[in-house]
């Protein structure tokens, strides 16, 4: 959840335009991967204020003959007709020991405009890993450059520092419904090329990446990724879920793990 100017919100059932969008991404990469879904304690998402339903956690987890390098997906949806909103979070981790970035993809209906935010998160310095910036994010610079050709597009606003944990080819905007509509072949590509590089990732960018301690360094970046000093809608999230299912949702994130699954390991 990355951008600062987002409300929380959620879907009404997957009509909305920003719901299509994150359906249409979410049955393709559930598609090109072989993985299994596990119950939470989310499946169904309150306010503490109200027992109606406000949105849902969808969780799923390599099941060991799984996607290579694919460790878990999580979907965090929420839903406030009344604030006029409509969230959802996709994020797709590579294992904590692989060089495979994390896939994301937010997409958000928020009172009479939409907003997106689509990324590759890098698992290494790309400036000084050459061949890691060249093979995982060098087929997204033509999709990248696509997207700026798009009208009705305006820069969404987030720090410095949310974009210090991104890529150079992060797309995050505002947008009006057409060119949410615009973005979705876009989306399509970035996870494309993320499944790509699941099945079999390009062995020199690979050597690259094995230069650091990438389970540190992810844990590290996960930890900054779903920080609520870092991203400010967290404190929004806090006061329409609640701090300790708030806390839960940022456990799962940060971990993919829920608590039982890490004490069992």
């Amino acid at each position: 959840m990355t951008s600062s100017d987002r409300p929380p919100g959620a879907s009404n059932g997957g009509t909305t335009p920003a719901a299509r969008l994150s359906r249409t991404v979410v049955d393709a990469l559930l598609a090109g991967t072989a993985l299994e879904e596990r119950a939470t304690p989310w499946a169904v998402l309150t306010t503490p204020a109200t027992t109606d339903p406000v949105g849902s956690v969808r969780y799923f987890r390599s099941a060991g003959a799984g996607q290579p390098g694919v460790d878990a997906v999580v979907t965090v949806s929420l839903v406030v007709p009344a604030f006029g909103l409509d969230s959802h979070m996709v994020f797709a981790f590579g294992a904590a020991d692989s060089p495979l970035p994390h896939f994301t993809l937010d997409s958000v209906q928020a009172g009479g405009g939409y907003a997106f935010h689509l990324d590759l998160v890098q698992r290494v310095d790309l400036a000084v890993s050459p061949a890691y910036a060249d093979l995982a994010y060098g087929p997204l610079t033509e999709p990248f450059a696509r997207a700026s050709e798009i009208p009705g597009l305006t820069p969404a606003a987030i720090s410095p520092r949310q974009r210090s944990l991104m890529s150079p080819w992060m797309l995050v905007h505002r947008a009006d419904e057409a060119a949410l509509r615009a973005i979705t072949p876009i989306a399509e590509e970035y996870l494309r090329h993320w499944l790509e590089l699941a099945r079999a990732f390009p062995a020199d960018a690979a050597g690259e990446a094995k230069e650091g301690d990438a389970p540190v360094r992810d844990g590290r970046l996960r930890r900054a990724l779903f920080s609520r000093e870092i991203d400010p809608v967290w404190s929004q999230v806090d006061r329409l879920l609640g701090t300790a299912v708030t806390d839960g949702l940022r456990g799962l994130l940060t971990t993919g793990r829920l608590p039982d699954e890490e004490t069992a390991a």
